[in-house]
């Protein structure tokens, strides 16, 4: 336990651990919401992932394994909002091109100063390799980028988000399910809920084109793999208690260290859209980024990766969220 509890950093405590200031009535899984961003012509829609336990991680026998994988762990987690498929580039836009925003935000004492943003360097060359539209999911962004990310639509729409942890975003994946995929173990459904090598034609699609799974998510599998905000740790299950697992453990340190992504991409075989399947980020994301140092905002070789959103159902106060970042991102 007392390595688990290294892990934990004191902005993954404050997420976790925060006094809510404000209840919110009980939600149906799947249930949606949406959240417009101040501003902007930006709304994002939510759905609602219910309380519950679940095995973290893939059975021995599961084809397509991983040694990473396991092994599985009993977990328990709090419910959450999820966006319910990865942010678009329209999305991203008033983020990454300041002309695009405004100097607005939903609460006036969460102060908002538009030219005090961070915001993304230029890319040295086009992060999504040409496939980048509208209503595309936004690829090539380091996990820095998305937590940026995060803490600019926390401080326009004074509602915190943030990656959701590998255990979050397993455990939303799944929905309910047993097996290696969240629609079930049915190999003939693989088609209907995901774009995958088989049917992608070597490119990503508009997001939400394919069925969702029982909590009302889009693209949980395949079409681009998603950032989680957890460094990657090959051995990270084997220092978890072998029992109940409380409140969503953090595999390894917020945002630091090297990271991990989620779900599979349209250049995928099925085996690495597994609902358990970890995906650590390689040095040759970066392969052709001249710059030194390379860009700490996108990567030139990962147009296969994006990232989606998660959000809890307890209200924040504008001090909390600013805390949380402070201690996440410094400043």
């Amino acid at each position: 336990m007392n390595d688990r509890a290294g892990r934990l950093s004191s902005a993954f405590a404050i997420a976790l651990l925060v006094a809510a200031t404000t209840s919110l009535p009980a939600q149906t899984p799947g249930e949606t919401t949406v959240q417009p961003v101040p501003g902007t012509e930006v709304v994002l829609a939510l759905s609602f992932v219910p309380p519950g336990s679940f095995l973290l991680g893939s059975a021995a026998d599961e084809v397509g394994r991983n040694d990473d994988e396991g092994p599985a762990r009993r977990v328990r987690l709090q419910g959450f909002w999820m966006t319910v498929h990865e942010i678009t580039h329209t999305q991203f836009s008033p983020f990454r091109f300041v002309q695009f925003d405004a100097p607005v935000a939903a609460l006036d004492d969460l102060p908002f100063d538009i030219d005090a943003v961070t915001r993304p360097s230029p890319p040295y060359e086009d992060p999504s390799h040409g496939m980048q539209k509208d209503d595309h999911p936004v690829t090539g962004m380091t996990r820095l980028s998305a937590l940026y990310y995060a803490r600019w639509l926390s401080n326009k729409t004074g509602r915190l988000f943030r990656l959701p942890t590998e255990a979050e975003w397993e455990y939303a994946c799944r929905a309910g399910t047993e097996g290696a995929f969240g629609f079930g173990s049915d190999d003939d459904s693989t088609d209907e809920y995901a774009w995958f090598e088989a049917n992608s034609s070597g490119s990503y699609h508009p997001v939400g084109s394919k069925a969702p799974n029982a909590w009302g998510l889009h693209d949980m599998h395949g079409n681009v793999a998603e950032w989680v905000i957890d460094g990657y740790d090959a051995d990270a299950y084997t220092s978890l208690p072998d029992d109940d697992v409380p409140d969503s453990p953090l595999l390894g340190p917020a945002g630091k260290g090297r990271g991990v992504v989620r779900g599979g991409a349209f250049d995928d075989e099925p085996a690495r859209m597994r609902c358990a399947e970890r995906l650590p980020e390689a040095v040759a994301w970066k392969a052709r980024d001249p710059q030194m140092p390379k860009s700490q905002w996108w990567n030139t070789d990962s147009p296969h990766v994006g990232f989606r959103l998660v959000s809890p159902v307890t209200q924040w106060t504008p001090v909390q969220i600013r805390e949380y970042w402070a201690e996440l991102l410094g400043g």
